[in-house]
């Protein structure tokens, strides 16, 4: 379950709180809608609300809000505002990250290597959050095996737990964990018949013993490359302490949204890749034992490191591009 006393859950209740829960109109995010959708807002930042928005996405009314939902949730567009709350209306604009990800010229803008799906998977946990039921559903611990029943009910009790989370009615939480497996649950165990989501490659949800029941996949996952890995972790420490030049083993592999509990990866793991990937990085970024805390050391600001992660595995990597 989600530690009440995690050190870490103080800086994520309020981002939290400003999510949604539901608003992807039972739809996951489909194969291509990312792309169509940050293309759509290159052309114009209103439109998910344009009368003519049906026609010119080539989807129903409850698609656009969905795509619209998705692209948020995955910091691939943002709310074109200075100040007030956030909302799923109103005037939008690409991200930094979207254009690097989707243009055209992008790393990998028709979502071709694992490794973007993974990138995008992160994106759901880091500030600002959209999509607050993830969060709240990737942190349960060790819950074992559960139904899509059981999972929503998880939800609403820590939900419940949260006075800024209270708000939210039961329907809405049952419908995002219906989503939550459909998103990650392989084609052939997943509980309807709707267009398998790209998602699924992640191997996240894997099927339990019993019929329609389920379990978070804790095994290693190979197909997280190390720089990616260590993208999340230098965005994570900026995220939730960005003075510290410092990420303890521990830190990255158990608090609230942390890498290792996001990828579902053992402390084992977490420390595993953090040490092969620091040494990509030179005498910048080194992985040490101090006083019998292993911890993760940079020099740098840490929203540096994570676009210089980033830039160091897609520009080293041919094949999102060969394509091209």
């Amino acid at each position: 379950m989600i530690p009440a006393s995690s050190s870490t859950f103080s800086t994520f209740e309020k981002p939290l709180s400003e999510g949604f829960f539901a608003r992807h109109e039972t739809f996951c995010p489909r194969y291509g809608w990312l792309k169509k959708g940050f293309d759509a807002v290159l052309d114009d930042s209103e439109i998910f609300d344009a009368p003519d928005a049906i026609e010119r996405l080539g989807v129903g009314k409850n698609m656009v809000r969905s795509i619209r939902f998705w692209c948020m949730a995955f910091h691939l567009i943002e709310p074109d505002l200075e100040s007030g709350p956030r909302r799923l209306s109103g005037r939008v604009r690409v991200t930094p990250f979207g254009k690097a990800l989707l243009s055209d010229d992008g790393w990998d803008p028709f979502l071709e290597d694992p490794a973007s799906l993974w990138l995008l998977h992160w994106q759901l946990f880091s500030t600002p959050i959209t999509a607050t039921a993830w969060s709240l559903a990737i942190n349960l611990g060790y819950m074992g095996s559960f139904t899509v029943r059981e999972l929503g009910q998880a939800i609403i009790e820590r939900k419940d737990y949260y006075p800024l989370l209270s708000r939210y009615n039961t329907s809405s939480i049952e419908k995002d964990a219906s989503c939550i497996i459909r998103m990650y649950a392989p084609a052939d165990q997943r509980i309807s018949d709707e267009i398998e989501c790209p998602f699924t490659q992640l191997g996240l949800v894997v099927p339990s013993d019993e019929k329609q029941t389920f379990r978070f996949n804790m095994s290693d996952k190979s197909t997280i490359p190390e720089e990616i890995f260590l993208a999340a972790c230098f965005d994570y420490a900026h995220k939730t302490q960005e003075a510290s030049r410092t990420l303890s083993l521990n830190k990255a592999a158990y608090e609230f949204n942390a890498p290792g509990v996001v990828f579902k990866l053992s402390e084992s793991d977490v420390g595993y890749r953090l040490e092969r990937a620091s040494q990509r990085f030179g005498e910048d970024v080194r992985f040490i034992e101090l006083y019998g805390n292993r911890q993760l050391q940079f020099e740098k600001n840490p929203e540096v490191l994570y676009w210089e992660a980033l830039h160091q595995y897609y520009g080293g990597n041919t094949s999102t591009r060969q394509n091209q």
